[in-house]
C-alpha cells in the first residue's frame, strides 16, 4: 500500500491526472466561465474574502501537497479535455487513514455521470492501492446534485455538522457521508468489461452511460 505520484487513473475516456503548468488558460477559463454555477460550493478563506488563489499558486500547493503524500489532486478530462477537478485530501495516516473527497465540474458537463465515475475511479484507488480504511464527503444540504452524486456511490449517511466549512463567504452546515474498507470490501473485487472494479464496477452495472462521449 503506498502513495504514488505522478498519478493517472483511466475508465475509457474519463482519464484523471495532475494539473500541469499548460492547463493555465484553460483552467482559469473554466473557472471564469462557471464562477456563478460554483460559487454556492465553493470553500472559501474567512481572512481572505473574495481572494481565491491564482493558477501558479494553486498548482504548487497542489503538487507540493501530492508529493508530500497529504492530498491526490487531479484534474477531470474526457478525450483529453479538461472539465473539473477531483481531490483526495486531507489524507490522514496512523490510526485514521482517512480521506475527504471534493470536486467541482463544468456545468456543461454537469449531469452526465462523470463525477460519480471520476469518484468512484478515485475511491477504488485509495482502498486498493492506498490502503485507506475511510472515503468521507461533507455535502451542503441545498445541493442537490452533489447528494445525487453520493447516492449513486451508496456512501452512508452520518449526520450534520454544524458550521462545518466556509463556503461561498459563510459559514455552513454540511451532511457527512462516509465509505469505509469494509464497506468497500463488501462489493467485491468483481471486474466488469470495461475495466472497473469495486466501486466503479458497481456503478457501471446500476448506471451503465448511454452515451460516452461529450458533444
Amino acid at each position: 500500500m503506498v502513495h504514488v505520484w505522478p498519478l493517472t487513473l483511466r475508465d475509457e475516456e474519463l482519464v484523471l491526472r495532475p494539473l500541469r503548468r499548460r492547463d493555465r488558460f484553460v483552467h482559469e477559463g473554466l473557472r471564469a466561465r462557471n464562477h456563478e454555477w460554483l460559487r454556492p460550493w465553493d470553500a472559501t478563506d474567512p481572512t481572505r474574502p473574495g481572494r481565491p488563489p491564482g493558477f501558479t499558486a494553486l498548482r504548487r500547493w497542489s503538487e507540493s501537497q501530492a508529493r508530500q503524500g497529504l492530498a491526490v489532486p487531479l484534474v477531470i478530462t474526457v478525450d483529453g479535455r479538461m472539465l473539473g477537478q477531483i481531490t483526495a485530501g486531507p489524507l490522514q495516516y496512523g490510526a485514521l487513514r482517512t480521506a475527504v473527497l471534493g470536486y467541482w465540474i463544468d456545468e456543461g458537463a454537469a449531469g452526465r455521470g462523470l463525477v460519480p465515475r471520476a469518484a468512484a475511479l478515485l475511491m477504488d484507488h485509495l482502498f486498493v492501492e492506498m490502503g485507506m480504511h475511510r472515503v468521507e464527503m461533507t455535502v451542503r444540504p441545498e445541493n442537490t446534485a452533489s447528494l445525487r452524486v453520493v447516492e449513486k456511490l451508496h456512501l452512508r449517511e452520518e449526520g450534520l455538522r454544524r458550521g462545518a466549512i466556509h463556503v461561498d463567504g459563510a459559514w455552513r452546515d454540511h451532511l457527512v457521508f462516509a465509505m469505509t474498507a469494509e464497506e468497500a470490501g463488501e462489493i467485491g473485487e468483481e471486474h466488469d468489461p470495461r475495466g472497473g472494479k469495486g466501486i466503479l464496477a458497481r456503478l457501471h452495472r446500476e448506471h451503465p452511460p448511454h452515451v460516452r462521449r461529450l458533444a
